[in-house]
C-alpha cells in the first residue's frame, strides 16, 4: 500500500523580485492549498502600518469564551440574613461562570459576611477564578484558593459580590452567609482580629492549646519577633476548670497607650472589648492572669517599626471548685447549694426570694461568712466587712488582696485617686452582705473614676483597666456597691 506522502512545512513564500522595467508583472500567486488530512497552514499576523496594530485570529478564539453563554447565579439579597453558593455546589462549579449578588439591608445597618466553605481555583493574584467584594468602586478586595476570607463588615447597608471562572480547571466553589448588624456590633470570627471600622484579620500564627498545660511565645523567641505580625492562641481546657497564664520573658516595644507592639489577654473565645482583662507592652512583666472559664484568648500584634525580642508564657488548667475553693455556698439560713448555681438566674437561697442576683462568694456551710476590712487602702469607704476568698480574681484572703494593691497605692498622688480608690477596693475587697454574698461595684462608680483617671493613667502608660459596662447599672445598695 503506498504511504502518504508528508505534508509540506507551513512557511512564508521568498519575497518576489523586483521586476525591471517594462518587464510585465506577474500574476499574483494564489496561496499554497494543503493535502487532504494535513492542517491548514497557521494564520500569519496581518499588521498595519498605519498604526502598527496587530490583528491575531488566535488571540480573537482566547477572547470567545467571554461571549459564550454563562452559567445562570447572582440576584438580589433584601432579606436581613440570608445565604447563597456557587452554581452547582458543592459540587464543582461550572467553567465561564459569571455570578453578581446585590446585598442590601436595612437603612443604618452594615452587612457581615461570613464564608462557611471556600475553594476557588487560582493564583497569589487570583487572576484566574476569584470572588470580589464591591462596597467601594475603586476598590475590591479578590479572594481565591482555599483558605476562606476573613469575616467582612461593610461600612453601609449595600455590598455587591462577584464570583468569576475562567474556561479551565474549576474548584468546588463557596458557600456564604450574611446578616444585617448595627455599626457598633460589628464582630470577627474567634480566630480573627477585630481592627478599625470593623476590619477582621487573620493571623499568621498561634493557634488552639487544649493540654491541660502548655506554653506559648512570640515567633523567633528569644530573638526578635518579625515586623507585621498578628499572633492568636485559644486556650481551651475542659469544663469545670479556669487557665493560669504566667509570663516569663517580656520584652515589646513600649509605648504609653500600647498602641504600636502588644499582647492582649481575652477571658473567653474570642477578642471582644467585653472581655479583655489587659492589654501589656515595654519590659515589665505583666501580672499573672485567671480566667474566669475555661476558655482563654492571647493575642500578639506587632507593627511594621521597632522589633524587640517578644515574651515566652506559660499556662496551667486548674479545678474551678476544688483544687482551691470549696464547692458550695451558704445561703444565709445555713443551707448548702452548689456552688454552679452562683447567679445562674433562678433564686437558690429561700431567703433570697425576690432579691437581686449577687456574687456568692463559696465557703463552708457553717456560721457567718463575713469578716471585718483589714486592707489599708480599703478602710472607710462606706462598708467594714468583707468576703474571701475572691474567686473572680482568684485572691484567697485579704492578706493577697492587700499585696496586689500596693502596686495601686503608688497612684495615690493623682488627683482623681479618691474616684478610683472605691472602684478599685470593690472589686477586690467586695463588699459582704447579710446572706453571704458580696455585692459588685455599681456602673455608675466605675463609669466616673475612667472618666476622671482615664487621661491621667494614660500619660504613666497604663491603660484603663476595667470593662465598666459589664457591672450592675443600678444604684440600689442592694442590687450593687455604691459609696
Amino acid at each position: 500500500m503506498p504511504q502518504p506522502r508528508p505534508c509540506p512545512p507551513a512557511a512564508l513564500p521568498p519575497p518576489p523580485q523586483r521586476p525591471s522595467e517594462g518587464t510585465p508583472r506577474p500574476p499574483k500567486p494564489l496561496p499554497p492549498q494543503p493535502r487532504a488530512g494535513c492542517p491548514r497552514p497557521a494564520r500569519q499576523r496581518r499588521v498595519s502600518a498605519e498604526r502598527g496594530r496587530v490583528w491575531d485570529g488566535g488571540a480573537l478564539l482566547q477572547l470567545m469564551p467571554t461571549l459564550l453563554p454563562r452559567s445562570a447565579c447572582g440576584g438580589t439579597l433584601r432579606g436581613p440574613e440570608g445565604s447563597f453558593s456557587s452554581p452547582n455546589y458543592p459540587g464543582p462549579y461550572p467553567p465561564n461562570a459569571l455570578c453578581i449578588w446585590h446585598i442590601e439591608v436595612g437603612a443604618g445597618l452594615a452587612i457581615q459576611l461570613r464564608m462557611e466553605s471556600f475553594s476557588v481555583e487560582g493564583t497569589a493574584s487570583c487572576l484566574f477564578d476569584r470572588l470580589e467584594l464591591y462596597e467601594d468602586p475603586c476598590c475590591a478586595p479578590r479572594f481565591c484558593g482555599n483558605v476562606p476570607p476573613p469575616t467582612f463588615n461593610s461600612n453601609s447597608n449595600r455590598l455587591r459580590v462577584t464570583f468569576v471562572s475562567d474556561s479551565s480547571v474549576g474548584a468546588q466553589g463557596f458557600s456564604a452567609r450574611y446578616r444585617a448588624v448595627a455599626p457598633a456590633e460589628k464582630s470577627c470570627a474567634w480566630d480573627e482580629h477585630l481592627c478599625d471600622r470593623g476590619l477582621c484579620l487573620q493571623p499568621q500564627c498561634g493557634g488552639p492549646l487544649t493540654a491541660l498545660e502548655g506554653h506559648l511565645s512570640t515567633p523567633n523567641h528569644p530573638q526578635p519577633y518579625p515586623h507585621q505580625q498578628l499572633c492568636l492562641w485559644q486556650i481551651s481546657v475542659p469544663l469545670g476548670h479556669v487557665i493560669e497564664l504566667h509570663f516569663h520573658n517580656f520584652s515589646l516595644e513600649s509605648h504609653e497607650d500600647c498602641s504600636f507592639d502588644f499582647v492582649e489577654v481575652h477571658d473567653s473565645a474570642g477578642t471582644g472589648t467585653a472581655s479583655l482583662m489587659g492589654r501589656f507592652c515595654g519590659h515589665q512583666v505583666p501580672p499573672a492572669l485567671t480566667s474566669s472559664r475555661h476558655v482563654m484568648t492571647v493575642l500578639f500584634v506587632a507593627d511594621e517599626g521597632v522589633a524587640d525580642e517578644g515574651f515566652f508564657a506559660t499556662y496551667q488548667a486548674r479545678n474551678a471548685t476544688e483544687s482551691r475553693y470549696p464547692a458550695e455556698f451558704s445561703c444565709g439560713n445555713g443551707e448548702c447549694r452548689a456552688l454552679e448555681a452562683v447567679c445562674d438566674g433562678w433564686h437558690d437561697c429561700p431567703d433570697a426570694c425576690g432579691q437581686p442576683c449577687r456574687w456568692h462568694n463559696p465557703s463552708p456551710c457553717a456560721g457567718s461568712v463575713c469578716e471585718p476590712v483589714e486592707v489599708e487602702m480599703c478602710l472607710g469607704l462606706g462598708y467594714n466587712a468583707t468576703s474571701f476568698p475572691n474567686i473572680w480574681l482568684a485572691i484567697p484572703d485579704q492578706a493577697g488582696a492587700a499585696e496586689v494593691l500596693q502596686d495601686y497605692q503608688t497612684l495615690m498622688e493623682l488627683a482623681c485617686y479618691q474616684h478610683l480608690r472605691p472602684l478599685i477596693c470593690s472589686l477586690f475587697v467586695p463588699k459582704c452582705t447579710p446572706d453571704g454574698g458580696v455585692l459588685q461595684p455599681c456602673r455608675a462608680v466605675c463609669l466616673a473614676a475612667e472618666l476622671r483617671c482615664q487621661q491621667s493613667l494614660g500619660l504613666l502608660g497604663i491603660l484603663w483597666p476595667i470593662n465598666c459596662n459589664i457591672l450592675p447599672d443600678s444604684s440600689d445598695p442592694v442590687e450593687c456597691f455604691q459609696p
